[in-house]
């Protein structure tokens, strides 16, 4: 852009100026994001811990508020999160690896990779109607924590294939090219060098996508059941789980129960926040290890 010389720093002043508003607006918006935060932890804390004791924990999902607890919807949801990560991550993680290392730059790969990136953007609830279809009633797996997990395992693995991709793309080329010089194949080179150098990196992917299956509520709803009165026990059980505890008692008109939606929410994000903690030490473990 060419500005007259006598005019520079008149130009200069707007600039810095717009630059300064943009900062303030950066700012404010992130400052308005982590109050309204701040107050729905402080509402969820205050109306949840009353009811936070280890009877919540152990009881069995009751009709009467002071009996009901979270035992079987606790259960349902390690099991659902732990085969999802089964399942998803080393999918995953294998698919970014053949799609970013191995696949030829043709129009059919071209067009997996646009489908993929499409995916990641499709509301859960279009996830939970495909797992009620093709799992539930197609596959005749019924409303079971298999079904509920591979419903979970579509749903996250878009992200979890397009944030790898992202993180084997900044490994630098220099890695491979070195690997194939000294007489490697591009196997061992990808296996060798690229992926200890990205493993912090996917264990990120790895976190994001655990975490969103750990707070998604549709695919639960047309999976699960409010009321399972024992605890699962083999992958072909029928399950409850935590968000669809909440989103049953959160709904009930009595407040009894909505504090207790609050108290399973405390749990929630205990849960959700040790898993990312576990997530993160070995992330950490990765990157002090290269």
């Amino acid at each position: 852009m060419n500005v007259p010389f006598g005019s520079s720093t008149e130009y200069n002043r707007r600039r810095m100026r717009k630059d300064s508003i943009f900062k303030w607006v950066c700012f404010l918006s992130v400052a308005f994001a982590i109050l309204v935060l701040g107050v729905l932890l402080v509402g969820i804390l205050a109306s949840g811990l009353p009811h936070l004791n280890m009877g919540f924990l152990t009881n069995l999902a009751s009709r009467k508020p002071e009996e009901a607890g979270i035992k079987v919807a606790l259960q349902g949801t390690l099991w659902i999160i732990g085969l999802t990560i089964l399942i998803s991550v080393p999918v995953g993680i294998a698919a970014a690896i053949y799609l970013q290392e191995f696949a030829k730059k043709n129009r059919i790969n071209a067009f997996i990779q646009l489908n993929i990136a499409n995916l990641a953007s499709v509301p859960s609830i279009i996830y939970a109607l495909l797992g009620l279809a093709l799992f539930v009633r197609f596959m005749d797996l019924g409303r079971s924590i298999i079904a509920g997990a591979l419903t979970m395992s579509l749903l996250i693995l878009p992200m979890i294939i397009i944030t790898t991709q992202e993180v084997l793309k900044a490994v630098p080329s220099s890695l491979r090219e070195n690997s194939l010089a000294l007489g490697s194949t591009p196997f061992q080179a990808v296996v060798k060098q690229v992926l200890p150098a990205a493993a912090p990196g996917i264990m990120t992917a790895v976190i994001l996508g655990v975490s969103r299956a750990m707070g998604e509520t549709a695919p639960l709803i047309t999976m699960g059941q409010v009321f399972v009165s024992f605890s699962p026990e083999n992958v072909g059980d029928k399950f409850t789980a935590l968000p669809l505890q909440i989103f049953n008692w959160a709904g009930d008109p009595r407040s009894s129960f909505r504090d207790l939606a609050a108290t399973a929410i405390i749990i929630l994000l205990a849960v959700l926040l040790t898993l990312n903690a576990f997530a993160i030490l070995l992330r950490n473990r990765f990157q002090r290890s290269r």
